[in-house]
């Protein structure tokens, strides 16, 4: 487990920019805060840092956006799959060429990818946030040492 205090929201982009350089096509990350935790900050950043130009903004009502950029990028908020056996064909969507992002992810935890990262967001304070971030499988755990430099 490794953990990092952001500061301001400026912060938090650099951070996801910095994770952008680092994945790789099939890469899971997986969001877990609450409202206004800044999960759609970070993904933002994290879009920007993957080469996407279009406006990225949460999935809430549509479940999944999918962009264009370095990487395809997939976003996810599985908030509206609670209690549902909804199959969004999970393996094109975690084992294509894109990179994905899921916000409320232990919602949809039997569909994930055994190896990922986890990242929760908390809030601190009106600008400061700690970010833990759970990888599970050697890469992740490489990504996140490379990550924490």
């Amino acid at each position: 487990m490794f953990e990092k205090i952001m500061n301001s929201i400026e912060d938090t982009e650099q951070f996801a920019l910095k994770l952008a350089d680092l994945l790789d096509a099939q890469d899971t990350i997986t969001l877990e805060g609450d409202l206004g935790a800044g999960k759609t900050t970070f993904t933002k950043a994290l879009a920007k840092g993957l080469g996407v130009e279009r406006t990225v903004n949460s999935p809430t009502f549509t479940i999944i956006k999918q962009y264009e950029g370095r990487l395809p990028f997939n976003h996810l908020d599985v908030y509206r799959l609670a209690d549902s056996d909804e199959d969004l064909g999970w393996d094109e969507l975690f084992y294509g060429d894109a990179v994905s992002v899921v916000e409320w992810a232990h919602l949809v935890e039997q569909d994930l990818p055994q190896e990922r990262l986890g990242i929760e967001i908390y809030r601190i304070s009106e600008n400061e946030r700690r970010f833990v971030l759970t990888p599970r499988g050697k890469r992740y755990e490489a990504l996140c040492e490379e990550l924490m430099k």
